[in-house]
């Protein structure tokens, strides 16, 4: 009777084996199901952020003199205009305390940049119509010695144009300048220009920066990379590069309008680009 027991749970074994073994081939069936949505096209990967220009914590103030970003509506010849002579740069407001009760509101209007020759850019509203008008750049170090200056064409409508520094005025690193953008509509010597002005510092970046700098797959990481660590310069000059040659890019246009909101400068955001030549 053992020996006829025994057989006979084998003989059990042995048919349910292959019961199990089906049973274990049929189980990857039911994880194939989650994989049914790849069949559809994965959209493509993009940061979803625009730039956004965030200001640095140092150098608080680049030089003690005050600064202007936007140029008066009219004066002299010049025309009443909706929007003035602006500078694209941060601007900021800052009171100054001079004795226990003179108090005043100074305009911050400075940028950093890492560029040897960077290329400052202006919204001009006058135009070259204008009889006996003319525009004048010019950039000084710290101690008011001229280190490039020249005259400057106006547009033909008004336009943000930009004005690159010529390879015999290279900024030095660690140095302070200050720029000034003068229009006059007349050639009387006693006429008041309007003007903007503002300082540069060319700087170098520390190597965490550049680390992301150099791991950005694409220039517009990159321009957002510069625009949070606010070397506005680097941000700017990429971006508007972008948007001349890639006029008709509605994502450019976005990130271009973006960048000027974040330091209020929306008003010009879809105002036309001129990259003047370097003389």
């Amino acid at each position: 009777m053992k020996w006829i027991l025994t057989t006979v749970l084998i003989l059990s074994s042995t048919t349910q084996y292959p019961v199990q073994v089906t049973a274990q081939t049929k189980q990857p069936l039911t994880n194939k199901q989650p994989t049914q949505p790849d069949k559809t096209p994965a959209s493509p990967q993009q940061p979803t952020s625009r730039p956004v220009f965030i200001l640095p914590k140092v150098p608080a103030r680049l030089s003690p003199v005050s600064g202007r970003r936007a140029g008066m509506g009219s004066r002299d010849n010049c025309r009443a205009v909706t929007t003035p002579l602006t500078a694209l740069v941060p601007f900021q407001e800052e009171q100054k305390v001079a004795g226990q009760t003179s108090k005043s509101i100074i305009e911050v209007v400075e940028g950093l940049t890492t560029s040897e020759r960077p290329t400052f850019w202006f919204y001009i509203p006058y135009t070259k119509d204008l009889s006996n008008s003319s525009a004048e750049f010019s950039l000084q170090d710290s101690a008011e010695n001229d280190v490039y200056r020249n005259a400057i064409a106006l547009p033909s409508k008004p336009s943000i144009v930009g004005i690159s520094l010529p390879s015999t005025a290279p900024l030095e690193v660690d140095k302070t300048y200050r720029w000034y953008l003068k229009v006059r509509c007349s050639q009387d010597t006693a006429s008041i220009p309007v003007y903007v002005e503002g300082d540069i510092k060319r700087i170098n970046l520390d190597s965490r920066v550049i680390q992301q700098i150099e791991a950005a797959n694409e220039p517009r990481q990159k321009i957002i990379i510069y625009a949070e660590k606010g070397i506005w310069f680097d941000a700017l000059n990429m971006l508007a590069e972008k948007r001349i040659s890639n006029y008709k890019d509605a994502s450019v246009e976005e990130d271009w309008q973006s960048l000027l909101r974040s330091i209020n400068l929306e008003n010009i955001a879809t105002m036309p680009l001129i990259k003047l030549p370097t003389r």
